[in-house]
Protein backbone atom coordinates (compact mmCIF):
# COMPACT_ATOMS: atom_id res chain seq x y z
CA UNK A 1 0.00 0.00 0.00
CA UNK A 2 1.16 3.50 -1.06
CA UNK A 3 1.50 5.95 1.62
CA UNK A 4 2.12 10.18 0.91
CA UNK A 5 5.69 9.65 1.94
CA UNK A 6 6.02 7.05 -1.03
CA UNK A 7 4.60 9.33 -3.06
CA UNK A 8 6.52 12.33 -2.27
CA UNK A 9 9.80 10.12 -2.70
CA UNK A 10 8.74 9.25 -6.22
CA UNK A 11 8.19 12.90 -7.50
CA UNK A 12 11.90 13.39 -5.59
CA UNK A 13 14.33 10.68 -6.25
CA UNK A 14 12.30 8.85 -8.64
CA UNK A 15 9.71 6.36 -9.95
CA UNK A 16 9.10 3.31 -10.44
CA UNK A 17 10.29 1.18 -13.74
CA UNK A 18 7.07 0.92 -15.35
CA UNK A 19 6.15 -2.32 -16.95
CA UNK A 20 6.43 -1.23 -20.60
CA UNK A 21 6.40 2.03 -22.97
CA UNK A 22 4.27 3.58 -25.17
CA UNK A 23 5.84 6.44 -27.05
CA UNK A 24 3.75 8.23 -29.77
CA UNK A 25 4.47 11.74 -31.61
CA UNK A 26 2.13 14.57 -30.64
CA UNK A 27 0.30 14.01 -34.04
CA UNK A 28 -0.49 10.32 -33.82
CA UNK A 29 -1.57 11.40 -30.21
CA UNK A 30 -3.75 14.08 -31.73
CA UNK A 31 -5.50 11.56 -34.14
CA UNK A 32 -5.95 8.66 -31.33
CA UNK A 33 -7.61 11.29 -29.00
CA UNK A 34 -10.73 13.53 -29.27
CA UNK A 35 -10.09 16.76 -28.70
CA UNK A 36 -11.03 16.98 -24.72
CA UNK A 37 -9.06 13.71 -23.82
CA UNK A 38 -6.10 15.77 -26.07
CA UNK A 39 -6.28 18.90 -24.04
CA UNK A 40 -6.59 16.49 -20.68
CA UNK A 41 -3.75 13.87 -21.29
CA UNK A 42 -1.14 15.88 -23.51
CA UNK A 43 -1.67 19.49 -22.38
CA UNK A 44 -2.29 18.75 -18.61
CA UNK A 45 -5.72 20.97 -18.67
CA UNK A 46 -8.44 19.60 -16.43
CA UNK A 47 -11.93 18.48 -17.12
CA UNK A 48 -14.93 20.53 -15.40
CA UNK A 49 -15.48 19.33 -12.27
CA UNK A 50 -18.78 16.86 -11.39
CA UNK A 51 -19.75 16.74 -15.41
CA UNK A 52 -17.54 14.54 -16.20
CA UNK A 53 -18.22 10.46 -16.32
CA UNK A 54 -16.76 8.99 -13.63
CA UNK A 55 -17.43 11.26 -11.09
CA UNK A 56 -21.07 9.74 -9.76
CA UNK A 57 -20.35 6.44 -11.18
CA UNK A 58 -19.69 3.58 -9.05
CA UNK A 59 -20.21 1.02 -10.87
CA UNK A 60 -17.65 -2.08 -10.47
CA UNK A 61 -14.70 -2.37 -12.98
CA UNK A 62 -11.29 -1.54 -13.14
CA UNK A 63 -10.06 1.85 -14.90
CA UNK A 64 -7.45 2.15 -17.88
CA UNK A 65 -5.62 4.86 -19.44
CA UNK A 66 -7.25 6.06 -22.41
CA UNK A 67 -4.18 6.19 -24.03
CA UNK A 68 -2.51 3.08 -23.08
CA UNK A 69 -4.52 0.89 -22.08
CA UNK A 70 -2.32 0.73 -19.05
CA UNK A 71 -4.69 -0.86 -15.30
CA UNK A 72 -4.29 2.31 -13.21
CA UNK A 73 -7.35 1.96 -10.74
CA UNK A 74 -9.75 -0.72 -9.67
CA UNK A 75 -13.01 0.42 -8.75
CA UNK A 76 -12.73 -1.02 -5.14
CA UNK A 77 -10.48 1.78 -4.59
CA UNK A 78 -12.80 4.58 -5.56
CA UNK A 79 -14.88 6.50 -3.00
CA UNK A 80 -17.30 9.45 -2.41
CA UNK A 81 -14.61 12.10 -1.93
CA UNK A 82 -16.97 15.47 -3.19
CA UNK A 83 -14.12 16.73 -5.67
CA UNK A 84 -15.86 16.94 -8.67
CA UNK A 85 -13.47 14.35 -10.25
CA UNK A 86 -13.18 10.58 -9.59
CA UNK A 87 -11.74 9.77 -6.37
CA UNK A 88 -9.52 6.70 -5.78
CA UNK A 89 -7.49 5.72 -2.46
CA UNK A 90 -4.60 3.47 -3.86
CA UNK A 91 -3.35 2.75 -7.51
CA UNK A 92 -3.69 -0.79 -9.07
CA UNK A 93 0.15 -1.42 -8.97
CA UNK A 94 3.01 1.03 -7.57
CA UNK A 95 4.45 0.99 -10.94
CA UNK A 96 1.48 2.42 -12.78
CA UNK A 97 1.38 5.97 -11.86
CA UNK A 98 4.28 8.13 -12.05
CA UNK A 99 4.55 11.63 -9.97
CA UNK A 100 6.42 14.61 -10.25
CA UNK A 101 5.99 18.14 -8.50
CA UNK A 102 3.30 20.85 -10.08
CA UNK A 103 3.62 24.35 -9.24
CA UNK A 104 1.50 25.59 -11.88
CA UNK A 105 -1.47 27.94 -11.17
CA UNK A 106 0.87 29.08 -7.78
CA UNK A 107 -0.09 25.91 -6.34
CA UNK A 108 1.95 23.14 -4.86
CA UNK A 109 0.37 19.61 -6.36
CA UNK A 110 2.01 16.38 -6.89
CA UNK A 111 0.88 15.43 -10.22
CA UNK A 112 -0.30 11.80 -11.90
CA UNK A 113 0.86 11.02 -14.90
CA UNK A 114 0.16 7.15 -16.25
CA UNK A 115 3.76 5.80 -16.24
CA UNK A 116 3.38 3.83 -19.44
CA UNK A 117 2.73 6.51 -21.69
CA UNK A 118 2.95 9.59 -19.99
CA UNK A 119 -0.40 11.27 -20.01
CA UNK A 120 -1.89 13.64 -17.36
CA UNK A 121 -3.93 12.18 -15.29
CA UNK A 122 -4.40 14.31 -12.31
CA UNK A 123 -2.84 14.85 -8.62
CA UNK A 124 -2.63 12.71 -5.51
CA UNK A 125 -3.63 15.11 -2.32
CA UNK A 126 -2.91 13.59 0.96
CA UNK A 127 -6.34 14.37 2.40
CA UNK A 128 -7.76 10.98 1.71
CA UNK A 129 -9.27 7.84 3.36
CA UNK A 130 -7.66 5.62 6.01
CA UNK A 131 -5.58 3.68 5.67
CA UNK A 132 -3.74 4.89 3.17
CA UNK A 133 -4.39 8.83 3.21
CA UNK A 134 -4.44 9.17 -0.51
CA UNK A 135 -6.71 10.66 -2.36
CA UNK A 136 -6.21 10.43 -6.49
CA UNK A 137 -8.27 12.84 -8.04
CA UNK A 138 -7.85 12.00 -12.12
CA UNK A 139 -9.57 13.51 -14.91
CA UNK A 140 -12.43 11.10 -16.31
CA UNK A 141 -11.54 11.95 -19.60
CA UNK A 142 -8.32 10.07 -18.93
CA UNK A 143 -9.76 6.95 -18.10
CA UNK A 144 -12.15 4.47 -19.88
CA UNK A 145 -13.88 1.46 -16.59
CA UNK A 146 -13.78 -2.03 -18.14
CA UNK A 147 -15.26 -5.25 -16.91
CA UNK A 148 -12.22 -7.00 -14.83
CA UNK A 149 -13.03 -9.48 -16.68
CA UNK A 150 -11.41 -7.62 -19.97
CA UNK A 151 -7.79 -6.48 -18.44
Amino acid sequence: MLRWSDVLKYAKYGNPEPPRRVNKTEAEWQALLTPAQFRVMRQQETEPPYRNAYCRSYEPGRYVCVGCSSLLFDSASKYHAISGWPSFSQPHAKNGIRYSFDEAHHMQRVEARCNVCDAHLGHVFPDGPELSGLRYCINSESLNRVEAEQQ
